[in-house]
């Protein structure tokens, strides 16, 4: 049973909910896979459920975290997108991942957008990153695509990543950025 309500966020073709039991299997094969070199990975059976029991417990302690992806047709998990933010990281992050086989549909950008939104309307945030290993091309051209912007002088996590720092609220507001991705 939650001990913390979690906001439903919707998209025109997506829903983001909680994580639930029945979302693991495709996080496990996720953190299993090449796709989490880029967050640390691959992790054992022991470090993936505990990274899972982290995200859901990081909804309890900072009163926001990671959304699982769903597709609204279908109710298919695609992948995550959210907040993050564990003790001693310099800054308030933005973050996503797209299950393997999901991916190149557009779904974290459409996901990412939404939570950025919330975080910025309903939680007031007046501003986020994004840390990003300098191999995921990927991520990077997402972060860009959200218009986010390297930025060389912000802290990192470990010294091994960038830091794509997200346009604040009023200059997202206005921008096209937020108007394109609808």
């Amino acid at each position: 049973m939650p001990t913390k309500t979690i906001p439903i966020l919707e998209t025109k073709r997506l829903v983001l909910r909680g994580p639930e039991p029945e979302d693991y299997p495709n996080f496990k094969a996720t953190f299993a896979s090449y796709r989490s070199h880029f967050m640390g990975g691959p992790l054992n059976a022991y470090e993936t459920w505990m990274l899972y029991a982290a995200e859901i417990g990081h909804w309890n302690i900072r009163g926001y975290g990671m959304w699982m992806i769903h597709d609204k047709e279908t109710d298919e998990t695609l992948g995550m997108a959210g907040g993050w933010f564990p003790a001693k990281w310099p800054e308030r992050e933005i973050a996503w991942i797209i299950w393997p086989d999901k991916a190149g549909h557009g779904y974290a950008l459409e996901a990412t957008h939404a939570v950025r939104r919330y975080f910025y309307n309903e939680l007031g945030w007046d501003g986020a990153v994004s840390y990003i290993d300098p191999k995921n091309l990927d991520s990077i051209r997402l972060a860009e695509r959200l218009g986010a912007v390297k930025d060389k002088s912000a802290p990192s996590v470990d010294g091994h990543d960038v830091v794509y720092r997200h346009p604040a609220p009023d200059a997202l507001a206005s921008s096209q950025i937020g108007d394109a991705i609808e």
